[in-house]
């Protein structure tokens, strides 16, 4: 017997999703939301890694039409973007939400506002993008929109840098889980990304999404509805380790994965003080990554 998964609304009626918002405060008193587990007192007001300590930053929100065509659909995916990444990419393609304070400091209550004016505005879905290091933050607004009537899918769009602790806070309430698998190499993740053991951290992470949602499901007019979707960068020179990553996937997630392989490379942000990414990828570099997918059993794939 198939065993039963809560739903959203399970979690709001039985007050499961009350209890959820107060665990994960709880952790803000020595941060463990991501994989740098920085232990700070963020309740106190201190800040982590993140620059970030209780309240949740708001750099920009609204219809979005820059996602897969599965999320934006044919009225846009209703954005949220948060600022303050936890990691800190060199060549960041929007640093300037990402990397600084820009954007309005928020109470749950109002970002919950937000959310149902794109669900007003006719968005397919709510993708709250950057959201790792505001989870708690996230859990009380959207427990607060939905018992003023949210019912859109909710998609956690994420450069996959996040700790199991806080994925298990989301289990039941996050629909889709978009996240990046940017490196297959610890050294070469710390030297672009200034950050510690992403491999093993991101690969944990990608686990735990499919253990709650699955295999991407997609409806008739093609929209997501729920499962897992990942994403890839691919970097200058083989330095994203791209064939080790869709191995991982085809061994270890399942052959089903919807896999986005993207080709958009730039340098941006920093990228020109490292020769080596200092540059488009080309079109070979392209099609030995759908070559190494499909070689795999990776056919689930949107290339672009």
């Amino acid at each position: 017997m198939k065993a039963f998964k809560p739903t959203y609304l399970d979690l709001l009626q039985t007050g499961e999703l009350h209890k959820r918002v107060s665990q994960a405060y709880h952790h803000l008193a020595a941060c463990d939301l991501c994989g740098w587990n920085c232990g700070k007192n963020r309740l106190n007001g201190e800040s982590g890694v993140c620059c970030s300590d209780v309240q949740a930053r708001v750099g920009y929100y609204g219809p979005y039409h820059g996602e897969e065509d599965l999320l934006r659909g044919w009225r846009g995916s209703g954005a949220i973007f948060f600022a303050r990444c936890n990691l800190f990419c060199k060549y960041c393609q929007n640093p300037d939400i990402s990397q600084t304070d820009n954007g309005d400091l928020l109470e749950p209550a109002a970002i919950a506002g937000l959310m149902l004016v794109l669900q007003q505005r006719g968005c397919h879905n709510i993708s709250l993008i950057s959201p790792t290091h505001v989870v708690p933050q996230i859990l009380a607004a959207i427990l607060i929109a939905a018992q003023a009537g949210l019912r859109l899918p909710r998609v956690y769009d994420t450069n996959g840098y996040d700790s199991t602790e806080a994925l298990a806070l989301l289990d039941g309430v996050i629909d889709i889980y978009a996240p990046d698998m940017k490196y297959a190499d610890t050294q070469i993740a710390k030297r672009y990304s200034k950050v510690q053991h992403y491999p093993e951290i991101n690969q944990a992470a990608v686990r735990e999404m499919h253990r709650q949602v699955g295999d991407l499901q997609i409806s008739e007019n093609g929209l997501a509805l729920r499962g897992l979707l990942v994403r890839h960068l691919i970097l200058p020179n083989g330095l994203a380790g791209t064939e080790d990553i869709l191995n991982f996937l085809a061994e270890e997630i399942s052959t089903n994965t919807y896999i986005h392989l993207m080709d958009q490379y730039h340098p941006a942000f920093r990228a020109r003080n490292y020769p080596e990414i200092n540059r488009k990828i080309q079109p070979e570099e392209f099609i030995t990554a759908i070559s190494a997918a499909q070689r795999l059993g990776l056919n689930r794939l949107e290339k672009c």
